[in-house]
């Protein structure tokens, strides 16, 4: 799942691709929005924990999952 970030006052947005779903991407953004946790925690492809504010997200963007592609002439 390919997941993008704004972060407030920062020039570039946070690209990730975790292996979260979308309903658990979504259901982290609306707990740190909530206030009941002062981070947005997400882990990455490679178990890396990504953490941010809450109180300095700009937007989350929660794209399609990803698939796989082999080969040199992979369809899009």
């Amino acid at each position: 799942m390919e997941v993008k970030i704004g972060v407030l006052h920062a020039p570039r947005e946070i690209n990730i691709e975790s292996a979260q779903s979308a309903a658990e991407v979504e259901a982290a953004v609306a707990e740190a929005l909530s206030g009941t946790s002062k981070l947005l925690s997400l882990v990455d492809e490679h178990g890396r924990k990504v953490l941010i504010p809450a109180d300095r997200l700009a937007y989350v963007e929660i794209g399609e999952p990803a698939t796989r592609r082999v080969g040199f002439g992979a369809a899009l």
